[in-house]
């Protein structure tokens, strides 16, 4: 899930107030927890972005999109490999480049049309026909990422797109089409951005009618106001001046039915001000417990649920903001600057581990034998001094009012880093901004920041999916430009053997490495919290989440 230019564009609301959410309240019982036990407050920590998941990259639209929406493909309960969805079963042919995709029958979307073949032609054709300012990598980003240009493409930057075509053969059979063999499929399709929309609803709400500017972009109603999907809850109401949205159980539902008549999302920024909300049980769960926060949580009894670590935390240099980061021995110096052991063990969640790549030990690519960057003080002012660059100033951004899953508190987390800096002679002008829009707007665009923190929470059980995103082409972010290792990339991509792709990963593990664009710090199992006597959720290594089986004891 996606931090990124596009990507993750949390609208961080200011501390909310703990009124009434729009919704009749219930009475508290005094374990925490909602007397009436059909309803459950869940406090996230930003508003949603929009309710289109074809427009988001936001962790809290996604959120709610994996509720309301579901997707041909959808991830194991609680991992990260492909298991059937809306397609029962997927095969590809001969060539790897066309799948064949036999779907559920009987299935409804909440507007009473049928879910067939050609409802997911008409959903796959309204992303690739995307026109205009729908082909914005701010409202279009999973889409590029995946399958990257459209039908027409309107930028000289966008490259081609891997989605060729779609065939409906029978209502239950469906053809995609895809111009080349490719990694990213099927796994790539779990992605909420992949929802079937219902081609009804998309037609009367003009759902593709995306205006305004890339700086200032205005979304259809259907985005806001009716989004229509499949999922076991149906979209309510979204409060926006109380900052809850509500979404009601779907009774008519092809599945196992929700338990809960409603979820209410509540919008809470300040994480103490979540923490004191559930132990007054005006919600009953919330996200990004704090480290210090999961054992007292547990000791009271509530019911805290650590996700597997499948992210990474990272430190970006970029290249552009300074000539002397171009220089192979500055990043290596930088990355030898940094004492991360003694940041994991210090800010990190219990089981959070330092990073020697930039993914998780549990995809396959990963690389034990890559070039490894232990803390060295004097070896990293040796390379200094090498590089002609003892006397280095540098730009480190980093975010205020966030916290992400891999990044607990962000300043902390600065403080710590910029000390071992300034240890090995690196002089740190220290630059906070907002979460959204300003820091993600400035780190991922232009030249201005020279080093930033960021990281990436894993959309699906590939190693494409970490390095790829990140490094597979030229980039604001990096501000470098490798033909060579583009190259590397795309071939990794085309390799439809799974075992020669794995073997390709680790070889540009090891060249990432050596080439050391930033600093991969640590892989984090960020913890989620429900109240007394709440379960049937199942944490996930991906943040999916399904409350479909959540239920008060």
């Amino acid at each position: 899930m996606r931090p990124s230019r596009r990507r993750a564009a949390i609208a961080v609301a200011a501390v909310a107030v703990l009124a009434a959410s729009g919704c009749a309240e219930s009475e508290r019982d005094e374990g925490g927890n909602a007397a009436v036990k059909d309803s459950l407050v869940f406090g996230v920590a930003g508003d949603p972005k929009v309710l289109d998941p074809s427009f988001a990259s936001d962790g809290e639209s996604l959120r709610v999109a994996r509720q309301i929406f579901e997707t041909l493909v959808r991830p194991e309960e609680g991992g990260t490999k492909p298991s059937p969805g809306l397609a029962e079963s997927w095969t590809p042919d001969a060539a790897g480049t066309t799948w064949t995709f036999k779907l559920r029958s009987g299935v409804k979307f909440h507007d009473g049309t049928d879910f067939n073949a050609e409802a997911v032609c008409v959903n796959f054709d309204r992303w690739y026909n995307s026109a205009g300012l729908m082909q914005s990598p701010d409202v279009t980003p999973y889409w590029q990422d995946v399958m990257g240009g459209f039908a027409k493409n309107e930028s000289a930057e966008l490259p081609p797109s891997l989605f060729k075509s779609c065939a409906a053969k029978d209502a239950t059979t469906v053809d995609l089409t895809f111009t080349r063999v490719s990694s990213k499929i099927p796994s790539a399709l779990m992605l909420p951005s992949f929802s079937i929309h219902s081609p009804a609803a998309l037609k009367q709400y003009e759902a593709s009618t995306v205006a305004g500017t890339a700086d200032d972009i205005k979304y259809p109603s259907y985005a806001l106001e009716h989004p229509t999907g499949t999922g076991p809850f149906k979209f309510k109401t979204w409060d926006l001046p109380n900052k809850s949205l509500t979404i009601e159980r779907n009774d008519a539902y092809w599945g196992d039915k929700a338990k809960l008549k409603t979820v209410i999302f509540k919008t809470i920024s300040d994480e103490n001000a979540r923490k004191q909300a559930l132990r007054s049980g005006d919600i009953q769960g919330y996200d990004l417990v704090g480290p210090a926060d999961v054992e007292p949580l547990k000791t009271e009894g509530f019911n805290v649920l650590t996700r597997p670590a499948f992210n990474i935390l990272y430190l970006a240099i970029n290249q552009k903001g300074n000539p002397a980061l171009a220089k192979p021995e500055v990043r290596q110096a930088i990355s030898y600057a940094i004492n991360r052991q003694a940041l994991v063990d210090s800010k990190l969640p219990p089981g959070a581990k330092v990073a020697s790549q930039f993914l998780p030990d549990t995809v396959e690519g990963w690389n034990a034998d890559v070039k490894k960057y232990d803390y060295n003080v004097e070896e990293a002012k040796k390379l200094l001094a090498a590089a002609g660059a003892s006397n280095l100033k540098l730009k480190f951004h980093y975010p205020t009012e966030v916290t992400r899953p891999y990044m607990p508190n962000p300043k902390d987390l600065f403080e710590l880093v910029s000390a071992d800096l300034k240890a090995v002679g690196i002089e740190v002008e220290a630059i906070p901004l907002k979460w959204s829009p300003d820091y993600l707007n400035a780190v991922t665009s232009g030249s201005a920041h020279d080093l930033h923190f960021l990281g990436w929470t894993g959309d699906y059980g590939d190693a494409y999916n970490f390095i790829g995103t990140m490094f597979d082409r030229q980039k604001d972010e990096w501000g470098f430009n490798n033909p060579a290792l583009f190259a590397q990339f795309k071939d990794a991509d085309t390799t439809a053997d799974q075992a020669a792709r794995v073997e390709k990963y680790k070889a540009l593990n090891a060249a990432i490495a050596e080439f050391a664009p930033g600093v991969p710090i640590s892989h984090s199992p960020p913890a989620i919290v429900f109240g007394k006597g709440l379960t049937g959720i199942t944490p996930s290594p991906l943040t999916d989440e399904r409350f479909v089986g959540a239920t008060f004891s």
